[in-house]
């Protein structure tokens, strides 16, 4: 009489068949968040996560700073000269003394206040 394959396997885990399948990222559908605008869909509105790209990017556009009049104002020192680099003035505030501004960039109106300051506007 022959012995069925079962008393040989009892006693082991997996029954030496089939226990690597599950170990991949393909058993669950991929790994991380793969799968969200996919297979995965309900998953992620379920976590309320976001979907595709939001905005547009300019590579063209310049990243400045930015400093206002009144402030330059109030950190000038008694000689009155102030020299920034990578910073664009706008023109909110008032000017009450003569400036020496040397700056990247600045505004229309920020430019008209400091002249009619008496002061000097320079663009580095």
């Amino acid at each position: 009489m022959v012995r069925p394959k079962t008393k040989e396997r009892r006693g082991h885990r997996t029954y030496h068949g089939k226990h690597k399948n599950q170990r991949g990222g393909g058993s669950r559908g991929g790994r991380g968040n793969a799968g969200n605008c996919k297979h995965h869909f309900m998953r992620s509105i379920l976590r309320g996560e976001e979907m595709g790209k939001r905005g547009f990017f300019n590579p063209c556009s310049s990243s400045l700073d930015v400093i206002n009049v009144d402030v330059l104002d109030q950190m000038v020192g008694p000689e009155g000269k102030v020299e920034l680099s990578g910073m664009k003035v706008l023109g909110k505030g008032k000017v009450s003394r003569k400036l020496n501004v040397s700056a990247a960039a600045f505004s229309a109106t920020a430019k008209a206040k400091i002249e009619a300051a008496g002061g000097e506007v320079v663009v580095i």
